[in-house]
């Protein structure tokens, strides 16, 4: 039987969610191998590769002075950051903890694009905003016995995702995505070389390690592929909500792995984010407005 537009957009969003998870799960387990900026370069030099091949087959490279335009610059400025800051918090905090912070990415564009760019937004999206960041607050619980430190290398993350999508919105549409992808990869990948010696340097990998990390790009380019052709294939407000099964893969990911066991605050702050995240998207419909919707909406991930 053959499924609507929506339907396939749909699965194909939980689709790449569950590949974005698999990968932020294979980068936390190797990270007790290697520095994290060890597993930027390795995994980076593997999807350089892939990239580069699926790139040149789409006929998608461009000049390298691409790179000089500010919005490319811009998004690339905040890929960097936002995954090293990720690493950081990825490393040392439970994946279901990581991924529900990071639920409250949307919300923050659209408050950026409110501040940046003077797009309107009224109460009830506001309302939504607070309420998310509220959620947030409640997982990382700021000055009490279970907060960590690496909850705030979370929340920069999400600050340099925010600009990330924001400065997409402004690259011209003769760049193919694709190549802004690669030239993301080449210097995230880069960003991982430069900070490995300050982080401990070099530690030879197992033969396993590099087998995850090959897996971790597979599974990144998949990932990219799934989101992109999901929100091509169906209405964006019956598609991007599905990007919050990204929590549900991370705390069944989190338990079999990990044996994380999420505790009740981090259940209800979690629950707040996506309430308040697919209110805003009901909003957001409402208003034809697609900036928050259309954005990555995951964590950085150096493709």
């Amino acid at each position: 039987m053959a499924l609507s537009p929506n339907i396939r957009g749909s699965l194909l969003m939980a689709v790449s969610m569950a590949a974005f998870t698999m990968n932020d799960s294979i980068t936390k387990a190797v990270s007790s191998e290697m520095n994290f900026g060890q597993v930027m370069l390795v995994r980076g030099l593997f999807a350089i590769g892939l990239v580069a091949a699926f790139a040149w087959h789409q006929g998608a490279l461009r000049p390298l002075r691409t790179l000089m335009l500010k919005p490319v610059a811009l998004r690339v400025f905040g890929e960097i950051g936002g995954t090293i800051s990720f690493m950081a918090a990825l490393a040392h905090l439970p994946l279901a903890n990581t991924s529900a912070i990071f639920q409250a990415l949307p919300l923050a564009i659209t408050l950026g694009a409110a501040v940046i760019f003077g797009e309107p937004v009224g109460w009830r999206r506001w309302s939504a905003i607070v309420a998310g960041f509220i959620g947030v607050l409640i997982i990382v619980r700021p000055g009490l016995a279970g907060f960590s430190q690496y909850s705030l290398f979370a929340l920069v993350s999400v600050a340099f995702c925010a600009l990330r999508d924001l400065a997409t919105r402004r690259i011209p549409a003769k760049i193919p995505s694709l190549f802004i992808t690669l030239l993301t990869t080449v210097t995230v990948t880069t960003a991982g070389g430069a900070i490995l010696v300050p982080l401990g340097g070099w530690t030879p990998p197992s033969i396993g390690a590099l087998g995850l990390q090959a897996l971790a790009a597979v599974l990144l380019l998949i990932g990219y592929q799934c989101i992109i052709t999901a929100l091509r294939s169906g209405d964006i407000s019956a598609v991007a909500p599905f990007r919050y099964s990204a929590l549900l893969w991370a705390m069944l990911l989190g338990y079999l792995v990990f044996g994380d066991v999420p505790d009740a605050m981090m259940v209800l702050g979690a629950s707040i984010i996506v309430l308040s995240g697919l209110y805003a998207f009901y909003r957001e419909r409402i208003r034809h407005r697609t900036l928050a919707a259309e954005s990555s909406g995951f964590p950085p991930d150096g493709l």
